[in-house]
């Protein structure tokens, strides 16, 4: 088996190998944090030459909360958050895609919207990091694809068990649409992210490789899963450990946790990570602690404390990515990665024929 050529950020598994990569914080607490209404949402405050024009005043139903359509109609606020971070030192940029799908803004009446949502989302983020990158510092844009609100392998439904509300090709499609536009926009690597369902993230990951066979495009994968309690299991049953080996078969570059737990709770699962997946980077990029909602954020953790429990994940050897989630910050991003700047990244098996 020889390594993968990548067609873009080919030069990232060295800078990984090399040292700790940081990668940003949340948009939806950021965004949050700005309290924008419904008609903020819909593009009122803006009135750039790539913002809405009132596109969207008469759309029928409610668009508070839907932060991907921000990427349309108040790409000020997305521009302006991107570039927070970057400042803060961040090596990589989410899209703001985590819910650009056609099945999850179905809720909202704009699954046509998708494709332009992943595809103005990506140039947004593209246009930030060719703004703070140097040659020895380059920045990456990472296609942020989501797990939708419905899952190939869990019932919506109690009383039935057997009952499904999405399947397989449904997602592969979805997946596919969202994937060419993200690379379209300029998007460096693809981050398939807070995977509970893993059938799910097969579906993303399927598309994403159909997507290369017929692009010729190839970018480095990101795989993120999230631990819901501290049984250790992602929600559709899997242990750490079972989830890797379900994932593995599409060689990502990286393979880490995401979301749910804070750091204090997800150590032992990134410790599993560190153990079965010695021939893969690691991520990890927990949220603020647990939710509070009398916080600024919504969530615990001060930068300082976020910082230090991340800096002892460094310390351990456990990680070649951190970042964070829910309730994170420019603040959490800026202490975490001066914390781990002296610290030597992750050791693994990653042989230049492997």
């Amino acid at each position: 088996m020889h390594a993968i050529e990548y067609t873009r950020a080919a030069e990232l598994p060295a800078i990984l190998a090399r040292r700790i990569a940081i990668l940003d914080g949340a948009m939806g607490t950021m965004i949050q944090r700005l309290k924008l209404g419904e008609a903020q949402y819909r593009g009122q405050g803006y009135t750039g030459p790539d913002g809405a024009d009132g596109r969207f005043q008469a759309h029928a139903r409610d668009v508070k909360g839907n932060n991907e359509l921000l990427s349309i109609t108040r790409p000020d606020v997305v521009r302006d958050i991107h570039e927070r971070y970057l400042a803060a030192g961040a090596d990589l940029i989410e899209t703001n895609t985590f819910g650009a799908t056609s099945v999850a803004q179905e809720d909202y009446g704009m699954a046509p919207l998708a494709r332009e949502m992943n595809l103005r989302s990506a140039q947004l983020a593209r246009a930030a990091c060719d703004r703070y990158a140097t040659p020895d510092r380059p920045r990456f844009v990472a296609g942020a694809l989501g797990p939708t609100p419905k899952t190939a392998s869990i019932s919506p439904d109690v009383n039935d068990p057997g009952a499904r509300n999405i399947d397989f090709e449904q997602l592969r499609a979805t997946y596919y649409e969202q994937t060419e536009a993200l690379v379209e926009g300029g998007a460096d690597l693809l981050l398939v992210e807070t995977v509970f369902d893993t059938l799910n993230a097969k579906a993303a990951l399927f598309a994403i490789d159909e997507y290369f066979e017929h692009s010729g495009e190839r970018l480095p994968i990101i795989v993120s899963g999230t631990v819901t309690d501290a049984s250790g299991r992602i929600l559709s049953g899997q242990t750490v450990t079972a989830f890797w080996h379900s994932v593995r078969h599409c060689r990502p570059l990286a393979i880490g946790l995401n979301c749910a737990l804070g750091a204090t709770l997800m150590r032992p699962y990134i410790q599993e990570l560190n153990r079965v997946a010695q021939d893969c980077f690691i991520s990890c990029y927990p949220n603020a602690g647990l939710p509070n909602p009398m916080s600024d954020t919504g969530f615990d953790e001060t930068p300082e404390i976020t910082s230090r429990l991340l800096h002892e994940f460094a310390a351990e050897g456990l990680v070649n990515i951190l970042g964070g989630c829910c309730g994170t910050t420019p603040e959490h991003i800026r202490a975490i990665a001066l914390s781990v700047e002296k610290m030597p990244a992750r050791k693994m098996f990653y042989p230049a024929d492997a």
